[in-house]
């Protein structure tokens, strides 16, 4: 056994593959042998890579390695020591891997060269009308682009008229009027008990009194629907329905039926937030299919297309809504920007929309898989075409502070507190496993949240 840990160096064995992984494999047999002991310190990188005669960058990439097997754990200012087999660690970022951000739910970013081919070929379309799109439109969009959210709207089931159809800069402003219009301030909306953020943030500003709902695997109980509307009398409904944010729980054909015929009872709007129903292939009918004259439905491209398409398409239960929302709409927004619209419309009639919610679905489920072969099981729920994951988490371990721990970890994710409406959230993290970050990325980020949940928060490895 070396007694100095400075002068420790590892036996490369010829033939073994790159050198920094033949580092890393004489770690870890090092340690299996007892050659290295749990907090010895190694040598530091520089040091090593001059004793082997090799550049400092394959010595940092082995050290790496040798901490995402969870061989050895680094101390800023102190040096990298040996973990061990005596004492679990939290994991640490490691060296020369990037930060991961999993809070943010957008998107996977799909590789298709045809696609990419398509997107520029309607963008190249759109300049060549830049012109006029640089002039302000009519509010709600042009007819054409109208008749281009009804032709996407059939992909859900809906058979909309174009008239009864506004485009608008995104989800949430859509959200904003309708809340304004239909709820007001000190009116009660109803959701679910774990919800969208966005709508608590927009709710609070409002002074918008929110009642949580429970849930069960098939979406809001329809009892404590019932109850809520006798006790409380709210102006509408909000869920999500599809894929919800963050559980990813879709409410079942039954549920929406039963929730529709109780909001009828009680003369209560619904307003249906579609962001994800275009993901799953086999979705149930929207609300709006089910209760169109009850039905405020909404749904944005930037979570079936990419985040930065920046268009949504809304839907009033009739023409006489339509026409109060578009003057609450016209006040606060003006019109959506008349390019990203037109790029919008050219993207669905060409086709390029529809090949990029493929390949999203598709990188989406790679995705999954990887989290199911990486995350014991039974411990996040999902779903196969959802891009985030909800994660319990074992007892010892509180969402806050799990989330401050993969934060020191370099990976981001959320709380569960962000999306509580008004019972105790329970201890669980929503994780994205979409966004810009590459396959990589996602397994190393899954690799880090997996060991982190194997051990307690209150253990640390010990150094001397």
């Amino acid at each position: 056994m070396l007694k100095n840990a400075t002068i420790w160096t590892p036996k490369l064995k010829k033939g073994s593959g790159p050198v920094y992984l033949a580092i890393a494999n004489a770690i870890a047999e090092d340690i299996a042998t007892g050659h290295l002991m749990a907090e010895q310190r190694l040598p530091p990188q520089r040091k090593l890579a001059e004793a082997l005669h090799l550049d400092f960058t394959t010595v940092a990439r082995a050290y790496s390695e040798a901490h995402r097997r969870g061989l050895v754990d680094s101390v800023v200012g102190r040096g990298t020591f040996v973990c061990g087999k005596r004492r679990p660690r939290i994991p640490r970022v490691t060296e020369g891997r990037p930060n991961v951000d999993m809070s943010m739910n957008m998107p996977p970013e799909p590789e298709s060269a045809e696609l990419l081919e398509l997107m520029q070929a309607g963008w190249a379309h759109v300049n060549g009308r830049l012109r006029d799109l640089m002039r302000y439109q009519d509010f709600g969009g042009s007819m054409e682009d109208r008749e281009a959210g009804a032709l996407w709207l059939r992909r859900r089931g809906l058979n909309i008229e174009p008239e009864r159809i506004l485009v608008v800069p995104g989800a949430q402003c859509a959200l904003l009027a309708i809340l304004t219009m239909q709820v007001g301030p000190g009116g009660v909306l109803c959701c679910e008990d774990v919800t969208y953020p966005g709508l608590r943030a927009l709710a609070g500003q409002l002074g918008i009194k929110l009642v949580g709902l429970p849930m069960d695997t098939e979406g809001i109980d329809a009892v404590a629907f019932a109850g809520a509307c006798a006790q409380y009398a709210p102006k509408a409904l909000y869920c999500n329905p599809t894929l919800l944010n963050p559980t990813t729980c879709t409410t079942s054909l039954s549920r929406r039926q039963a929730l529709v015929e109780i909001a009828r009872h009680y003369e209560v709007a619904i307003i249906e937030d579609d962001a994800y129903g275009f993901l799953p292939r086999a979705a149930p009918p929207a609300i709006a299919a089910i209760g169109p004259e009850l039905t405020f439905y909404m749904t944005g491209l930037s979570k079936s297309v990419g985040a930065g398409l920046r268009i949504a398409y809304m839907v009033a239960p009739d023409a006489q809504y339509a026409a109060r929302l578009a003057s609450s709409l016209r006040a606060t927004t003006v019109m959506a920007s008349p390019i990203t619209s037109a790029l919008a419309t050219r993207w669905i009639r060409d086709g390029a929309a529809d090949l990029a919610l493929a390949g999203i679905r598709k990188e989406s489920m790679l995705r999954q898989k990887m989290a199911a072969r990486i995350l014991p099981e039974h411990s996040y729920v999902s779903q196969p075409e959802a891009f985030h994951l909800w994660i319990g988490l074992p007892k010892e371990w509180t969402a806050a502070a799990f989330a401050a721990q993969m934060k020191s970890s370099g990976i981001g994710v959320v709380a569960s507190d962000a999306f509580a409406v008004s019972n105790e959230p329970p201890e669980a993290v929503r994780v994205c496993i979409g966004g810009i970050a590459t396959r990589d990325d996602i397994q190393h980020a899954l690799e880090l949240i997996r060991d982190t949940l194997r051990v307690s928060p209150l253990v640390r490895p010990a150094v001397v």
